[in-house]
């Protein structure tokens, strides 16, 4: 007797339950969700509306998968932070150990190189902060310059005697009518002027300078060359007080050309002039050194 198809028998039992109410099945003659089927495996069972949770298409797998990078991120940023607050802690306690097991002089010499350091610092700040300030005032600075440059250049130019000059001062005029009066005595005028605190000075039409020579013979008296006749007239710049006080004391010019018959009139002025120019010297032997 031979036996009937497998496929039939199924069909046969399974159409009672497509009829009955309450089976769950999605059609007739269609098979249980998730029941094996002829080979013994199980169809999967597809997603369904009933799936879809907040309407956008999304399961709550795919939602909890997205939240999981960003709390990932944030426990390793927290874990990096707890990290380093730890190493910071463990180096301070580790320094604070080493600084405590010192002796006394390391402590001293370390606080000591501190000190020294932040004495450094401070001058470099201080070195920095003046830089910054010339700087600022560039333009200021150079028109102080170079008006402290032509300032010396005209006290340079009145001591040597290219530059007129005026100021109070005295003028002195020395007498010598029988002619006694030599080249040493006027010198000795000289010196004693510039001893008195003499700027510059002139005798009659001749500029004194720091090489100015005096020659010749009483009554025939040259100055750098120049002959000069009595009654020889002195008109220098400085404090007359002074300079009157060195002319005059005993022994001195005054008394001297009195001994010689001759005669010193002593004039103080607060305007004095002394407008004789001295040409400058070409030096014969010296020269610029190189570099310079």
């Amino acid at each position: 007797m031979s036996e009937e198809p497998t496929a039939g028998r199924r069909s046969d039992a399974a159409s009672p339950e497509a009829d009955a109410p309450g089976t769950g099945s999605s059609a007739a003659g269609a098979p249980e969700t998730g029941a094996p089927d002829a080979d013994g495996v199980g169809e999967q069972e597809p997603a369904g509306p009933s799936d879809d949770v907040d309407g956008t298409g999304a399961t709550p797998v795919a939602g909890r998968r997205r939240r999981d990078p960003l709390a990932a991120l944030l426990i390793g940023v927290l874990t990096l932070l707890l990290g380093f607050a730890f190493a910071v802690q463990v180096r301070s306690t580790d320094t604070d150990a080493q600084l405590a097991g010192l002796r006394e002089e390391d402590l001293v010499r370390i606080l000591d190189d501190l000190s020294a350091r932040e004495d450094r610092l401070r001058q470099e700040i201080q070195d920095q902060r003046t830089a910054l300030a010339q700087l600022g005032s560039s333009d200021s600075a150079a028109a102080a310059a170079l008006a402290e440059a032509e300032q010396r250049a005209e006290a340079l130019g009145i001591l040597n005697g290219t530059v007129a000059a005026r100021g109070p001062g005295l003028e002195v005029v020395i007498r010598d009518p029988v002619d006694r009066v030599t080249a040493g005595v006027v010198l000795n005028a000289i010196q004693e002027l510039r001893g008195a605190g003499a700027e510059t000075m002139q005798i009659d039409g001749v500029r004194i300078g720091v090489s100015s020579a005096i020659t010749g013979e009483p009554g025939a008296l040259e100055i750098d060359g120049e002959p000069v006749e009595a009654p020889y007239t002195i008109r220098v710049i400085g404090s007359p007080e002074d300079m009157a006080t060195a002319l005059s004391i005993p022994g001195g010019v005054s008394a001297v050309v009195n001994q010689r018959r001759g005669d010193v009139a002593i004039s103080p002025s607060q305007d004095v002039v002394v407008d004789a120019l001295r040409p400058l010297d070409t030096p014969q032997y010296a020269e610029p050194a190189e570099g310079d």
